[in-house]
């Protein structure tokens, strides 16, 4: 069983910092690319910053220059460090990870974090 706890979310003023943390465990052979979503209500889910396996990154155009994505491999944890915050950033950040359970497996495959919340106040 693999489970991807997420961390770090709270309450925060505009211009403000926040640093998330998502942490896999369980049965777990390895992990390829990692990423942090996020959802406000009535919004679609989108794809907020991605990291592989060799620390290769990519951004939302939305937040580059301002979050950064990075992972630590031997703690199977992904962090994101989102600075200079606006309101409408405020959602429920989700976690997300390709892994295998084990080396026979053909491919990887993807597993979600439960999400935390995060609110921007102006």
């Amino acid at each position: 069983q693999v489970q991807l706890v997420e961390s770090g979310g709270g309450l925060v003023q505009a211009r403000g910092s926040l640093r998330l943390s998502c942490a896999a465990s369980g049965s777990i052979f390895s992990i390829n690319a990692m990423r942090w979503y996020r959802q406000a209500p009535g919004k679609q889910r989108e794809l907020v910053a991605a990291i592989t396996s060799g620390d290769t990154t990519h951004y939302a155009d939305s937040v580059k220059g301002r979050f950064t994505i990075s992972r630590d491999n031997a703690k199977n944890t992904v962090y994101l460090q989102m600075n200079s915050l606006k309101p409408e950033e405020s959602a429920v950040y989700y976690c997300n990870a390709d892994l295998r359970q084990s080396y026979r497996d053909f491919g990887f495959y993807s597993y979600w974090g439960q999400g935390t919340q995060v609110t921007v106040s102006s």
